[in-house]
């Protein structure tokens, strides 16, 4: 029997994978919602530690080998993630067809200085093409770039996809309250 494939199981993000050489390299990646791992086994295979958040023993069962796999509910339970009282910090945090909105300011924190957000999930508009379609689970126009404004965003779309069909925002954002000097800044942020 064929069908769709498991939820993070498909190929990674063409979004994730167009951004991924902006996290230093052998940096530590967060996956939030990470499924099956996808993008968990993109970054390990690309020489990056990787650590993946899920509610599903299935899933995590499936990614315990690429790195650490921690299952926890995310959206009702506190954030498993913390280290000396505050959420740990990753070189890159990785969010997937995934929103609740409560974790948004979590997710900031965990991006240590220099840290890179990749973030694509569907927005309004999503309702006439398909699932999800309740609005607590679609983004509102611009709304990555609000949740999100501290960050010196490198690339921002918001709109339709033809295959398949879907509505999606997407932004890639670096942390810079770092000290780079001018010429590594700029290297990291080009094509």
């Amino acid at each position: 029997m064929s069908g769709a494939p498991q939820h993070g199981s498909e190929a990674p993000s063409a979004w994730v994978q167009r951004w991924s050489h902006l996290v230093r390299p052998g940096g530590t990646v967060l996956d939030v919602a990470c499924g099956h791992g996808r993008h968990m086994k993109w970054f390990a295979t690309h020489g990056h530690p990787v650590t993946g958040v899920d509610r599903s023993p299935e899933a995590i069962a499936t990614v315990a080998s690429l790195g650490e796999a921690v299952q926890a509910d995310i959206e009702n339970g506190p954030w498993p993630l913390m280290q000396d009282g505050q959420p740990r910090q990753f070189d890159a945090v990785v969010v997937t067809n995934y929103l609740w909105r409560a974790l948004l300011p979590v997710i900031r924190q965990s991006l240590a200085p220099g840290g890179v957000l990749l973030y694509e999930t569907f927005t309004l508009g999503n309702e006439t093409v398909g699932k999800p379609s309740r609005p607590d689970f679609l983004l509102q126009p611009g709304e990555l770039l609000r949740a999100f404004a501290d960050l010196r965003v490198v690339a921002y779309e918001d709109g339709f996809i033809a295959q398949p069909a879907r509505f999606v925002q997407r932004i890639a954002a670096v942390r810079q309250d770092t000290v780079l000097s001018t010429d590594k800044a700029l290297a990291r942020y080009m094509l």
